[in-house]
């Protein structure tokens, strides 16, 4: 997505040009002295990478205008950009003689959890998310609470087991505080502090009980190195 600002009149392009090759040559010629010339003023700016960070809301942190060259300081622009929401990092790349661009690396989501104001998206640090439900095309689990070792255990999840965790409709606490995951027709128990590798034996156990034409309403993770099913 390009980001154009007003463009001020391009002049003297040839002497610019000239003046990049002296750039490359000559030891005494530095992006000091070439952030003096109009030519490489910022005209435009480019996002990329964004998905549910507004590319506008990039823009706004960035604070550049068309008084600013490309040859400015690219680290404070970087660590402006690092601190808007669900962004995970940030580089800054020129584009000469005019255009900057800023690749952004989002923060992935990985559930929801209910807030007084409705739904809010949070990464598996924890970190919230600029992510609105009821704009945004994402299919999260819900978490009944706001708990950062839930979070990661998700994350842990989504990565080992990407297919068993977009089953994943619902997480809560049960009675004795252990954790129930709600997925379609099946229910899996697990110990607060299990590791997210547990799970990865899940699809492996339902097909095993899938070919024996078994089908279990609950799976429990709780017991040391087995997976208990309790059969409908």
């Amino acid at each position: 997505m390009m980001l154009s600002f007003t463009h001020a009149p391009i002049r003297r392009l040839a002497l610019a040009t000239g003046l990049v090759a002296v750039g490359g040559s000559a030891p005494w010629w530095g992006t000091g002295a070439l952030s003096t010339l109009a030519f490489f003023r910022v005209r435009a700016v480019e996002v990329d990478g964004t998905h549910y960070v507004s590319p506008q809301a990039v823009v706004d942190r960035l604070a550049v205008d068309t008084l600013t060259s490309v040859w400015s300081n690219l680290r404070p622009l970087m660590g402006r950009v690092r601190g808007l929401a669900g962004v995970r990092d940030v580089n800054i790349t020129r584009s000469l003689p005019s255009t900057i661009i800023v690749h952004v690396a989002e923060r992935t989501p990985v559930a929801f959890v209910p807030t007084p104001t409705g739904l809010r998206a949070y990464d598996g640090t924890g970190a919230a998310l600029p992510i609105d439900p009821t704009r945004d095309d994402v299919d999260l689990p819900v978490i009944d609470r706001f708990d950062v070792g839930t979070l990661h255990l998700l994350a842990g999840v989504r990565d080992l087991a990407p297919a068993f965790y977009d089953e994943i409709s619902q997480v809560r606490r049960g009675q004795a505080g252990d954790l129930v995951f709600e997925l379609p027709g099946v229910r899996i128990l697990a110990s607060l502090g299990t590791e997210a590798q547990r799970f990865a034996a899940v699809p492996l156990v339902a097909a095993d009980l899938a070919r024996r034409k078994m089908h279990p309403y609950e799976l429990d993770l709780r017991f040391r190195d087995q997976v208990v099913a309790r059969l409908q």
